[in-house]
């Protein structure tokens, strides 16, 4: 259970500083008893509460949602193009795509990519599956904008772009991984009309990546040609090529290495046989992981795997999970009315084409166990409308074993409370557990769509970080009535945020928080001694009181153990002011145009 938002956060209290021994060795001992099911495979049956029941199936086709096309399939820009043409603005659709193709080389291709597409080669290697053409996401649909080109992917493919460079004009939900580009890369649509960031992982651009209009973005263990230019923040780790570290002006935040990363698991085919290939955790990792061919880790049988499917309730996905099985959700919508719950070591739950779940009666989505090696990765979680009081919760209250040697990872799983429909929820993520990897998770309190509004879609606190020694390399979470982040846990670190302040807000009442001017962005409990963040940004866009005023965009204690490396926060337009960057230090913003204000170091 979360901790009460009226409490003074008991997650706030020192836990325990730093595990002993005895307490690692325990949890050592019991992953290795868990790690061997109580229940039998999936090839047989198992016992539940004294009664018999079928063993769920390993394995199986992936359903009708997965389009799969090999260099002889005729008429793939056809296809390709027909679904562009329904998702091309379907923001709060109910349709979710995947394009997977074999290993090959595919001429003349340009796949422009929607909502709730992704798009994927079917190689061990990004290299075994080539376009001579593209993949394009532009900003036709919303008159040259795209600020609002969320939800959709392209992974392990490789691609000489017609004209030389590929446009990838995306915000927010759009991770570009594991792609090997043979030319350059815009990130802004045509026309240069405004993008708000986005993200790239594992990646090697030959050419010259040009972000342009881009308000902000993260890349990590990528190797690029070249990079030009930035609006207010652009933050490398472990990039080969990237600009020098020189914030605010330009606007770089860069670091050599990237200090615990594991890239996202993928489907691949050997021969004929789907398999998923899980990578290791690399330490101070630069450039990418398949620069030298296949990247250590393991590849798991598809016969391994639920393969989930639209209609497949939450006793099915447990049942699957409790006799051995992993998961994978196939593109679709998952309603839900009991918490999926992983309590296994080291399985997999990864989706495609934005597989979405949907906790339907107020109950937790996801939980997972203080256990090792977790991996959820590509999936979507949309608040119900009743009231659920978190999303996902990584690890129970109090959770204390060591996962070092193999953390849990959540890639690419994003949040939405409200836009395709009301939605609550008290707090989106909660991890307890110790040495978690977020990388790349957008959670987001809807701004616009449907069922949207001050209490409509209220949802009071963002994410929630309790546990040690916790990662968030790409951390973007925007929106919420109160607190965007909130840190407990010892050691933690963030490289790259994004954020903007609830645009909704009636009026400074509504926002006030005791005697302070409005919640920050993300706050650091005073109990912590030891945190430290990298090129990190909020912004203001009080369209609704523009008089409002935000006291800072960040809050943390004061001790040498606590650091920040450039911090920016940013008025949009005038709309609302902000009179500090952290807490009382910084200059304010001010006027009616945009406005940033700069930190480079804090303390």
């Amino acid at each position: 259970m979360p901790v009460p938002p009226t409490a003074p956060h008991s997650g706030a209290t020192p836990r325990r500083r730093r595990r002993s021994r005895a307490l690692g060795f325990a949890a050592l001992a019991v992953s290795l008893l868990m790690a061997v099911p109580t229940a039998q495979t999936a090839f047989g049956e198992e016992a539940r509460d004294g009664q018999e029941i079928q063993a769920v199936p390993g394995g199986g086709d992936l359903g009708p949602n997965v389009h799969v096309f090999d260099p002889s399939t005729p008429g793939i820009q056809g296809k390709v193009d027909e679904i562009f043409r329904k998702q091309e603005s379907a923001q709060f659709g109910l349709d979710r795509h995947a394009l997977l193709f074999k290993p090959g080389t595919y001429d003349d291709i340009n796949a422009q990519i929607g909502f709730y597409t992704s798009i994927a080669g079917l190689g061990l290697h990004p290299n075994d599956t080539t376009f001579n053409g593209d993949v394009t996401v532009d900003a036709g649909w919303f008159d040259g904008n795209a600020t609002q080109n969320f939800w959709r992917s392209a992974e392990n493919l490789t691609l000489n772009p017609v004209n030389g460079t590929n446009r990838w004009a995306v915000s927010q939900a759009a991770p570009f991984r594991r792609m090997h580009v043979k030319g350059g890369l815009n990130l802004a649509p045509d026309g240069y009309g405004w993008a708000s960031g986005g993200y790239i992982a594992d990646s090697k651009i030959d050419g010259e990546v040009g972000p342009y209009s881009q308000q902000q973005w993260y890349t990590r263990d990528s190797s690029v040609g070249g990079w030009t230019n930035g609006v207010w923040n652009m933050t490398f780790s472990g990039v080969e090529g990237a600009p020098a570290n020189s914030f605010p002006e330009p606007p770089y935040t860069t670091l050599d290495t990237t200090p615990i990363s594991r890239e996202k698991p993928f489907l691949y085919l050997d021969g004929d046989d789907y398999k998923v290939f899980v990578p290791q955790k690399r330490e101070n990792a630069r450039g990418v992981s398949w620069a030298d061919g296949t990247p250590p880790g393991e590849s798991i049988p598809l016969d391994q795997f639920y393969v989930v499917k639209e209609g497949a309730d939450a006793a099915t996905i447990n049942a699957a999970v409790e006799q051995g099985l992993h998961l994978l959700f196939t593109p679709g919508v998952y309603h839900v009315d009991e918490t999926i719950t992983i309590d296994r070591p080291d399985t997999v739950a990864l989706g495609i084409g934005l597989a979405t779940i949907i906790p339907d009666n107020g109950v937790t989505a996801i939980k997972v166990g203080d256990v090792d090696g977790v991996k959820l990765a590509g999936l979507l979680v949309d608040a119900g409308p009743v009231n659920s009081e978190t999303l996902i919760e990584v690890g129970p209250q109090g959770a204390s074993a060591d996962h070092a040697a193999n953390p849990t990872s959540l890639q690419d799983v994003f949040v939405r409370i409200g836009g395709a429909g009301p939605g609550k929820a008290t707090t989106s993520i909660v991890v307890n557990s110790d040495d978690v990897i977020i990388d790349h998770t957008w959670v987001w309190r809807a701004d616009h769509g449907e069922g949207w509004g001050w209490e409509t879609n209220r949802a009071d606190y963002g994410v929630r970080v309790n546990g040690d020694d916790v990662l968030a390399t790409g951390l973007f979470v925007e929106h919420f009535n109160k607190y965007d982040v909130e840190w407990y846990g010892e050691r933690g670190r963030t490289i790259f945020f994004q954020n903007e302040k609830a645009y909704d807000a009636p009026n400074q009442e509504a926002i006030q928080n005791g005697d302070t001017k409005g919640y920050a962005a993300y706050r650091v409990d005073d109990s912590v001694e030891q945190h430290e963040g990298w090129g990190m940004g909020s912004y203001c866009y009080y369209n609704v009181d523009p008089t409002i005023v935000q006291e800072h965009g960040f809050k943390a204690p004061v001790k040498p153990g606590v650091k920040f490396h450039h911090l920016i926060v940013v008025s949009l337009g005038g709309n609302g002011q902000f009179e500090h960057v952290i807490n009382d230090i910084g200059a304010p913003t001010s006027g009616t145009e945009t406005v940033p204000s700069q930190v480079v170091n804090f303390p």
